[in-house]
């Protein structure tokens, strides 16, 4: 087993360290293996306890259960993870695959959508992903029931990839079972959580973001208020992709959200050259898919008392956005960033959406 994955799957699955952590720990001390060592001192600066570090044989065991279950993983500096969903601050540092890798070199168009939808949409939806299909597109989805579903029944001959909330080895809902075990065959299947994990409510919105973040627009077709799928197209819209919804009758509550979405900008879709002509202008974005990876450069990060001290005195229990207490500091980014990560060791800070942080209660 490769060490640096070992190392990776050590520093992932500690508790306290997220996406945005764990790609910071690499930016600022440039292996997994130098940021394992740091995390003591690290905590230690931050007032907090040393978290728990994963041990080399609970890594090393979660390796060997993906080998046995005939998936791999890919990292987020590889060249062949999604080039669009790396370009996401909190892109996952390890995914687990099972299935045609390949479809992660095509241009991807996420659909998603209510899961008591209506005969008619699901219909639709299925024709508009064969459609999107016969563009060249890859129809990516997240393996629900409804919309989720028709999108991959209409996809699976030219290309779809669904994404779980769970481990890779988990199908949920039960009865997507065969869905799922034909995707393994002919598309592919991703997972953020170790296999054996079962779906929390709380693990939606993370399978969501990775929806979005490796598709150059979303398609929302039906969605009530306040959806997941409404958190989905949200996101995309945070950055920078194309959102696109399909019209419902203003009868039905199932398609309120898609026709509040188009009320606030997003393009109507009502076929698949709408999808294509949409996506048009994102054509740079499209293009980057095939790409080779190229590490984006980062503010170096230096441990320093006096920011530690400053970011301190600016948070709260309330979110705020990182660039804020940039700002209003007068510290330099890495610093800021290098006291962040302190207090996140530590166990003193919370990170949410858009790139907020708070401090956490004593």
């Amino acid at each position: 087993m490769p060490q640096d994955l070992i190392d990776r799957l050590r520093l992932l699955r500690t508790p306290g360290i997220g996406p945005i952590t764990f790609h910071q720990l690499i930016a600022r001390f440039g292996t997994p293996a130098a940021a394992l060592a740091a995390i003591p001192d690290l905590a230690r600066r931050g007032g907090g306890k040393t978290p728990r570090i994963a041990t080399m044989d609970e890594a090393a065991a979660e390796a060997e259960q993906v080998e046995r279950l005939g998936a791999r993983y890919l990292a987020s500096g590889n060249g062949t993870y999604s080039s669009l969903l790396r370009q996401i601050d909190d892109a996952p540092p390890l995914l687990i695959a099972k299935g045609d890798l390949s479809l992660l070199d095509r241009p991807a168009v996420a659909m998603v959508g209510a899961r008591n939808a209506s005969a008619a949409a699901c219909r639709f939806a299925r024709g508009l992903a064969a459609e999107l299909g016969r563009e060249g597109l890859v129809v990516v989805s997240g393996l629900a029931r409804g919309i989720d579903s028709a999108a991959h029944d209409g996809a699976i001959a030219s290309g779809t990839i669904g994404v779980v909330a769970g481990g890779i080895d988990i199908f949920y809902p039960p009865e997507n079972r065969d869905r799922q075990t034909a995707m393994f065959d002919r598309g592919l299947v991703l997972a953020e959580m170790p296999p054996g994990v079962e779906p929390r409510a709380r693990h939606f919105p993370y399978r969501n973001r990775i929806i979005a973040g490796m598709s150059v627009g979303t398609v929302v077709v039906e969605a009530a208020p306040r959806s997941g799928s409404l958190i989905t197209a949200r996101l995309a819209a945070e950055m920078g992709r194309e959102v696109m919804a399909v019209p419902g009758s203003p009868l039905d509550p199932r398609a309120q959200g898609c026709n509040q979405l188009i009320r606030d900008g997003a393009t109507l879709i009502q076929c698949a050259a709408d999808v294509v002509e949409a996506i048009q202008p994102s054509a740079p974005r499209v293009q980057a898919a095939c790409e080779p990876f190229e590490p984006r450069p980062s503010a170096p990060m230096n441990g320093d008392d006096s920011a530690l001290g400053l970011v301190q005195e600016l948070l709260g229990p309330s979110p705020v956005p990182v660039d804020e207490i940039i700002r209003l500091s007068g510290a330099s980014s890495g610093s800021v960033q290098m006291a962040l990560l302190e207090l996140d060791l530590a166990g003193r800070l919370d990170r949410h959406a858009g790139n907020r942080v708070s401090l956490r209660p004593a």
